[in-house]
């Protein structure tokens, strides 16, 4: 059950960015929505209805969480930026999985998640060394650094598109472990 869980394995916080890194993480966060997308793009209604695992959410509800987190993850990015260690709220993705609009067709979610990347995408790559020592705390994790933030959601990205693909079948079982 934990190769379905994690597909791509549990993010680990211990994990330093390699010296030059930093391009490729915000490289993956770049490519991931038209990844996201053409893995949802041969699924009918029946497989966006599908669990990734038993008592997971749906492919349906998974796409319509990505920008969910997305939108607070560029948010607290900003606050981070324009103010000194912001505390930023945590919110019960789980129970906003379940309201209405989690439900309905992904194309809505899929184009707030393209043009979402294009903006923070830009910030990101336009943002300093010093930016990314900027820290902000989080009530359950802590204080971490916007480096810290940008590894969390680069693995937010494959870990969430590992989860489509095992529902779509292209991800082996045994690769994802």
């Amino acid at each position: 059950m934990e190769h379905l869980r994690y597909p791509v394995g549990r993010f680990d916080p211990s994990i330093q960015i390699p010296h030059g890194g930093r391009a490729a993480l915000i490289d993956v966060i770049e490519q991931f929505p038209a990844q996201l997308r053409a893995a949802v793009a041969p699924l009918g209604d029946a497989q966006l209805d599908t669990p990734y695992r038993e008592g997971g959410w749906t492919v349906r509800q998974v796409v319509h969480h990505v920008p969910d987190s997305h939108l607070n993850a560029y948010t607290r990015f900003k606050l981070a930026l324009t103010e000194d260690a912001p505390q930023i709220k945590p919110y019960e993705e789980a129970r906003w999985a379940e309201l209405p609009d989690s439900r309905t067709a992904v194309e809505n979610s899929l184009v707030l998640l393209e043009a979402l990347h294009r903006r923070w995408v830009y910030l990101l790559r336009h943002m300093t060394e010093a930016d990314y020592d900027r820290t902000l705390f989080h009530p359950e994790w802590g204080q971490l650094t916007l480096g810290d933030v940008l590894r969390q959601y680069e693995w937010h990205c494959r870990h969430h598109l590992a989860h489509v693909q095992l529902v779509a079948g292209t991800v082996p079982l045994e690769s994802s472990r």
